[in-house]
């Protein structure tokens, strides 16, 4: 799907029609491709005399395939998160294409940035009068998004920190471990993200598109964004692992209090065990058999040898 978007509008329209017969209106300052069919990228060549690329290339991770020039125009490509309201968001490519008319976007998924440009757009229809000022705007809703998944995953990371410390509280480690592995995926896609933006920002950096002065300071800003975000992220990144490290501590400890019982009563068990079994041998010459106080002198035998070890392990501060 194609859709364009007029300086001073309120909406992105869809392009009605074959899109062979499709004309760029010159009010038009960005155009928005959805799921592109092949014709579609075929109109918008045809009319800017710029290629697009294919979801193929899109998804390339050399820097070359990320950033570059071509025939004028600049391709950008940012790993934007989608589903940021679940725990494992996910990361979808969208490229931009910055020509000397409108913004070229081509995209396989709906990031919620889109959604938030055009509601800013619609409560500000004379905010972007220029394909450059629609990208900033973009790239502007884009590390804002990225800044509210990462604010949530810092609360799910703090909530998960307190119910690992709370003295007294029972902790499901499996579940615990699940949590953390999630805030982690999380945690690495945001910073995915940003990485690519401060890359982008670096590569247009130079871009006469962005040359004029409130445009210039306004990517600079972004960058810095991006940037603080990053480092913020890192921190968060150091908290799952000392919070992981700290779990599979406490599961080995756990654990270890599971053995040593065990072992405690293994130990304990030992010695009344040796008793018995030395009574049940059945020889016919055992004169402690013969006598009545036989069996209940073996039965303190036994109960003495197992209070004993017991005693012993508890002075010990064992048990």
């Amino acid at each position: 799907m194609i859709r364009t978007y007029r300086a001073g509008s309120t909406e992105c329209v869809p392009v009605e029609g074959q899109p062979s017969d499709w004309t760029l209106s010159p009010d038009i300052i960005w155009i928005d491709l959805i799921k592109p069919t092949r014709d579609e990228d075929l109109a918008v060549e045809k009319v800017l005399g710029v290629s697009v690329p294919t979801r193929e290339e899109m998804a390339e991770l050399e820097a070359s395939s990320r950033v570059y020039r071509e025939n004028g125009a600049t391709y950008v490509t940012a790993d934007i998160i989608t589903r940021g309201d679940e725990d494992i968001p996910g990361i979808e490519p969208v490229t931009f294409v910055l020509t000397d008319g409108p913004l070229v976007t081509i995209r396989y998924s709906d990031p919620k940035p889109f959604t938030m440009v055009m509601d800013k757009l619609n409560r500000e229809p004379g905010l972007c009068d220029t394909g450059a000022g629609m990208f900033l705007n973009i790239m502007e809703a884009v590390i804002d998004r990225a800044s509210d998944i990462l604010s949530r995953n810092v609360t799910h990371v703090e909530a998960i920190a307190n119910h690992v410390f709370t003295e007294g509280r029972q902790v499901g480690f499996d579940k615990l471990i699940n949590k953390l592995g999630k805030a982690q995926i999380a945690n690495a896609r945001i910073e995915q993200s940003l990485a690519g933006l401060t890359r982008i920002f670096a590569f247009v950096s130079a871009e006469e598109r962005l040359a004029e002065k409130d445009a210039h300071a306004h990517m600079q800003s972004l960058r810095r964004d991006a940037e603080s975000l990053i480092i913020h992220n890192q921190s968060v990144a150091s908290s799952i692992n000392f919070q992981l490290s700290a779990a599979l501590g406490l599961i080995n400890i756990q654990q270890s209090s599971i053995i040593k019982i065990f072992s405690v009563a293994s130990v304990a068990l030992l010695p009344p065990t040796l008793i018995a079994s030395i009574y049940g041998m059945n020889f016919v010459h055992m004169p402690e058999l013969a006598q009545p106080w036989g069996y209940p002198a073996a039965l303190i035998a036994m109960l003495i040898s197992v209070i004993v070890p017991l005693a012993w392990f508890k002075k010990k501060g064992w048990l």
